[in-house]
């Protein structure tokens, strides 16, 4: 089961159908390049939402909709595919939702839910260098720049988030 996270303004759970419309829009913007990459198809564009779910049953943990006032706005979660090295933290919003402290709000309780439930040796989010929203978020939430680019692409920089334990 997914876990509901609640914040004063904004609803963290599990996706639905009626959310796909939205993901798909995300998915075949040119804000999908700094994440998985921009989808040119519908059926690409299903089976990254369809992961959403899928990691949840397969790993118990995953990416969470972001929703506020009954539609969703972006997605954050925490997640660990086979290719990266350490758990991410991640995060992504959708069109007209940067600005308003969405993904900090939504990112603060995904990170807390991680510290007490998954309790990670390492997490990571990972940035491509330049995106500067997004790092400016990681060092808002306490995160810091790893020197050295990932592993699994070389224009990524984790950004290592203090745990509260040393690492």
């Amino acid at each position: 089961m997914i876990p509901v996270l609640r914040t004063k303004r904004l609803i963290l759970r599990g996706a639905v159908m009626d959310d796909y419309p939205a993901v798909e829009a995300f998915f075949k913007s040119d804000r999908a390049i700094g994440t998985v990459g921009k989808s040119d198809n519908t059926a690409d564009a299903f089976r990254r939402f369809a992961t959403f779910v899928g990691h949840w049953h397969l790993m118990g943990f995953g990416w969470w909709m972001i929703e506020e006032n009954n539609q969703p706005v972006g997605v954050c979660g925490i997640h660990h595919p086979p290719q990266k090295q350490h758990m991410e933290l991640g995060w992504s919003l959708f069109e007209d939702a940067e600005g308003r402290g969405i993904a900090f709000e939504a990112t603060t309780v995904a990170l807390d839910y991680a510290k007490t439930f998954l309790t990670p040796s390492k997490l990571v989010s990972y940035i491509y260098d330049g995106n500067i929203r997004s790092e400016r978020l990681a060092q808002k939430l306490g995160a810091v720049r790893d020197d050295q680019t990932a592993p699994h692409n070389d224009a990524v920089y984790a950004w290592v988030h203090p745990l509260g334990t040393k690492e």
